[in-house]
């Protein structure tokens, strides 16, 4: 409930233009020139898009602005401050992580580069480095935020490879025919002649010396 002999004080306040208040304000101005604009055009029968630019230009938009613009209370600019080149510079590239080798080589695009860090007391161990890459095809590498020398390899090096061992011989064993005395019966096998058997015949001389 209000007391009678109350009195409100309005309050201003800055609506930033990337705030949601700001935008929804644009969405509804331009949803209130598609419904006019429109219409407007259906009853001048404009079909064609050389007439609707032109009556847009001459017509549409200073009617709309004599009637709804507003001087500005303060001649200040409240515009944020125009980017630098090398801000724009950061911002249009391409960044791609990379991971760094033992030896400080990243690999970009088939092309090997080779960092060249300040101090070699540390390793990389398996970190990352960012590559940036513009549209005139200009490359910078950075680690831990900082820029990073590097020269591209021309191929990549070569690991190296540990003497094979010689290759073990399969063992082969011969194993003796079914014909071979070791694959015969005992009972059928022929005996093995003795030294004497083997001896030649002694002929026309005595087996003793007596007469």
């Amino acid at each position: 409930m209000v007391e009678p002999g109350a009195t409100f004080r309005a309050s201003t306040e800055i609506i930033a233009a990337s705030s949601p208040q700001a935008k929804g304000r644009v969405e509804r101005n331009h949803g209130t020139h598609q419904d006019r604009l429109i219409k407007k055009m259906r009853r001048k029968q404009i079909a064609s898009y050389q007439a609707a630019n032109q009556y847009l230009e001459q017509e549409y938009l200073p009617q709309h602005n004599r009637r709804f613009a507003r001087a500005a209370a303060k001649s200040e600019d409240y515009h944020g401050r125009m980017p630098t080149a090398r801000e724009l510079q950061e911002i249009f590239r391409l960044e791609t992580e990379r991971t760094i080798s033992n030896d400080w080589v990243i690999r970009h695009e088939s092309r090997w580069l080779q960092l060249h860090p300040r101090q070699r007391r540390y390793g990389p161990t398996q970190s990352k480095a960012l590559v940036c890459e513009w549209e005139q095809g200009t490359i910078q590498v950075y680690y831990r935020g900082e820029r990073i020398a590097f020269s591209e390899l021309k191929e990549p090096m070569q690991k190296a490879v540990a003497p094979r061992r010689p290759a073990i011989r399969a063992m082969v064993t011969n194993r003796p025919d079914s014909e071979h005395p070791w694959r015969q019966r005992y009972q059928t096998m022929k005996p093995w002649p003795s030294e004497a058997d083997a001896r030649p015949p002694l002929v026309g001389m005595r087996p003793s010396a007596s007469p």
